[in-house]
């Protein structure tokens, strides 16, 4: 039977409780267990897809089109285990499930309420994220509660959990706090207190923590470990420190030498071999020790808050890690942009631009765009980047004045990008949309496969077939197609069934690396593996720096394959 971790935050938000989770998955998984991770979101709105990534960070897209919490990228970047749409649920996905029951009257006339109604929802939607009763069940599987102890909204979740875990009984379930224990300088001290009062406030709802994760700016002092276990009847053992250290993938070294996963593993009686993380020691090496660095312009509209493209941040450190550089990026306001400043983007070795949506920023995007294009420095466009490199080419080459995407302009003389109505979702239904249609019903989302064209950059990337994670609403207008390939734009990848562009480059005897891809490759990137796109890109960005400095090609950056 799958065995459960609960993992919650107190006092403030932000803290870490993914990277947490995710590390002690990561341990675990290293003593040969079966592992997946759940994250439950307390917000109301039933996924994230329609809220600005100024409050919630980025969209994280699961293969099976699943609008999730950004906390399951970390998950797929720290295990082996693939999330799906039953690893990330939110408030409003529970109240959804409970209201839809009782209007088919499966309640059978009872008055509906939070207990036991709502709450053993909740239990049922943890289990069918642990695969009870299937093949995918696993061994352990760990519970991300969202929001702090003590929230209104989360308490539904707090008492499905506590009720979850008396039912398995004691040796079945475990108890893991994250706190935040603050250093104030004016007293010279770390002070206990607010890590005192959450794990009150836990008690009080008949949740005791087996393992306290203290989150400080420093390591916690013997001598305040045991203030804190005195005051909240947690072991000393289970008093865990968790300083700032400079690359989250040192977290799961820093946890399982405190014994974090020989703690759990007691608890929930589970014998395993011991934990081998040789190879994140060997990864947090190669971050630690870059031959290199290359400079990347991320030209975007969201750059004051980086978690609004984590992934995308994720993946080309990772590509920077399979090239032995350190890729320092700048986040570049596209309203910023214009012909007087977008000469700034000359001193970068690369620039790309990521996705988004809505008119604001997209002509700094375009510009951005043109600049790469002209003066041959390597681009890379992701989903509205794309479209921004297929307008700019459409209006500065293929002759086509006023091209734009019918998103910003609905008079647009020539619409190169517009709503496609029809498309194939990745179980192969067939799905339509319009421009009345709810915006959480308009994405294209998940995994679909492309046939590449041979002979191309795309191509050498891929080989002859590209499977990415999608998250767009518009598309190319495949009734321009033709005339921008005469006009030497390379449609590298098509769909199958609907023949919409995926991929763009220009010929590399135009242009020595120059793609824009509909999709969203970050989403697949591990610390292990790379991307082979990002792979590429970083590589080009590397030989591009080279030529820039006169040393010609520096055949010591190519990517190790």
């Amino acid at each position: 039977m799958t065995k459960f971790v609960f993992v919650t935050g107190g006092v403030v938000s932000s803290l870490g409780k993914g990277i947490a989770s995710a590390s002690l998955a990561a341990i675990l998984e290293s003593r040969g267990l079966k592992v997946t991770l759940i994250k439950l979101d307390p917000y109301i709105n039933v996924d994230p897809g329609t809220m600005s990534p100024f409050q919630h960070g980025e969209v994280f897209v699961t293969d099976d089109g699943a609008e999730t919490d950004l906390d399951l990228g970390h998950y797929e970047r720290f295990i082996s285990t693939r999330m799906r749409r039953a690893n990330n649920f939110t408030t409003g996905q529970i109240y959804k499930s409970v209201l839809e029951k009782e209007r088919r009257g499966d309640y059978l006339g009872k008055t509906v309420q939070v207990i036991p109604h709502v709450t053993n929802e909740i239990q049922e939607f943890i289990r069918r994220g642990a695969g009870m009763g299937s093949s995918a069940e696993v061994d352990v599987a760990i519970v991300e509660i969202g929001g702090t102890v003590g929230d209104i909204e989360s308490l539904p979740f707090l008492e499905a959990v506590r009720q979850m875990a008396l039912k398995h009984g004691p040796n079945n379930s475990a108890f893991v706090h994250l706190t935040y224990v603050p250093w104030i300088g004016a007293a010279g001290e770390l002070k206990t207190k607010p890590t005192q009062h959450t794990v009150q406030k836990m008690r009080e709802i008949g949740i005791q923590p087996d393992a306290l994760l203290c989150r400080a700016d420093r390591n916690i002092p013997d001598d305040e470990a045991e203030k804190i276990s005195l005051f909240t009847n947690v072991p000393k053992w289970g008093v865990i420190s968790m300083p700032d250290v400079d690359t989250i993938y040192k977290v799961p070294r820093v946890l399982h030498e405190q014994g974090l996963d020989g703690l759990i593993c007691d608890k929930l009686r589970l014998n395993t071999p011991p934990a081998n993380l040789k190879r994140w020691d060997q990864l947090v090496y190669e971050v630690e020790h870059p031959r290199g660095e290359v400079n990347i312009a991320m030209v975007g509209k969201y750059v004051d808050l980086s978690d609004s493209y984590k992934s995308l941040n994720e993946a080309l450190r990772h590509a920077g890690l399979k090239n032995h550089m350190r890729v320092k990026i700048d986040y570049i306001d596209s309203e910023t942009i214009t012909q007087e400043t977008v000469g700034q983007l000359s001193k970068f070795d690369a620039v790309l631009v990521p996705g988004g949506f809505g008119k604001r920023g997209v002509e700094g995007k375009i510009l951005a765009a043109r600049f790469a294009r002209e003066n041959k420095v390597p681009y890379l466009g992701i989903c509205l980047g794309m479209q921004v490199a297929t307008i700019e080419y459409a209006r500065s080459v293929a002759g086509l004045e006023g091209a734009n995407s019918t998103e910003f302009d609905q008079q647009a003389k020539h619409p190169v990008i517009a709503l496609i109505n029809e498309w194939q979702d990745a179980s192969g239904a067939i799905q339509t949309r319009t421009e009345q249609s709810d915006l959480g019903g308009t994405m294209r989302l998940g995994a679909q496969s492309s046939d590449v064209a041979a002979g191309t950059l795309a191509h050498q990337i891929y080989g002859d077939v590209v499977t990415e994670r999608h998250r767009h609403r518009y598309e190319a207008n495949v009734k321009y197609l033709d005339q921008l390939r005469k006009s030497g734009l390379v449609i590298s990848a098509l769909t199958q069934r609907e023949h919409l562009t995926e991929i763009v480059e220009l010929p590399q005897a135009v242009h020595p690396w120059f793609m824009g891809v509909q999709f969203h490759p970050e989403f697949k990137s591990t610390p292990w593996d790379g991307h082979p796109l990002f792979n590429a890109f970083i590589r080009a960005a590397c030989e591009h720096q080279s030529q820039r400095q006169g040393t010609g090609t520096n055949k010591s950056l190519k990517a190790v394959a």
